[in-house]
């Protein structure tokens, strides 16, 4: 999720080695067809570092710095939606779109913060790149700009509770369950009040992310002729 923070200077984390694996082609026979990702609106590193761990080339892209050491643009993702990416996995704020807080609509709809915040999620989705997964949970989205291709729920991915989370896909198959488990506590909506709680309810479940690199970004081996 994109941080709270105000407009800043943006800044940029170089990628650790480790992460840059995709990026070398291999002598022989074959070669990984490496993908230029983006990770819109995310601090915790956790969907980019899945990505690179495929071998990919893969930036993360928050108002706030990285949690994680690893290729971050500290800015506003708008800076560098045309930079030529494969595939753009983003998770704009949902505090002014998420039906969770209906009761708070009419002030952020009289304030302009909450079509700002659709807008801000049009531009996503219109970016140019080939390749879109946007998410968020159950949101105006659905009814402002249109309805979601796919609903996932944690236990889907190992993650024995509830927290429904909607995908609208450009370019993307959706999201098959690769670990259902029991259990299904909503743990996130149970939070109690605290000054972490925002960053924490914004986190994107590890098994999700392994999904999301697994399925979406699984380099291709492209044979070359000797």
């Amino acid at each position: 999720m994109q941080g709270k923070s105000g407009k800043q200077p943006a800044t940029i984390t170089p990628p650790l080695a480790s992460h840059c694996g995709g990026l070398a082609r291999f002598g022989g026979l074959f070669s990984y067809n490496t993908m230029k990702i983006l990770i819109a609106c995310e601090f915790s590193g956790k969907v980019r570092d899945a990505f690179s761990a495929q071998g990919h080339a893969v930036m993360s892209c928050d108002l706030l710095p990285t949690e994680r050491p690893g290729w971050h643009y500290q800015g506003d993702v708008r800076d560098v939606l045309n930079d030529g990416w494969d595939l753009m996995v983003c998770h704009p704020p949902c505090t002014h779109l998420a039906v969770s807080g209906a009761r708070h609509f009419a002030a952020k709809q009289a304030s302009g913060v909450q079509q700002e915040a659709l807008d801000f999620v049009q531009t996503l989705l219109d970016a140019p790149i080939e390749k879109i997964a946007l998410e968020n949970p159950i949101s105006i989205i659905s009814s402002r700009i249109r309805k979601p291709d796919q609903i996932i729920q944690p236990w889907m991915f190992g993650h024995g509770e509830t927290k429904a989370t909607c995908l609208w896909l450009k370019g993307l198959p959706p999201l098959l369950p690769t670990d259902i488990v029991d259990g299904r506590k909503p743990r996130i909506h149970m939070m109690p009040p605290g000054p972490d709680r925002w960053k924490l309810r914004s986190e994107t479940f590890q098994g999700v992310a392994d999904a999301m690199a697994a399925q979406w970004g699984v380099p291709e081996l492209e044979f070359e002729l000797a």
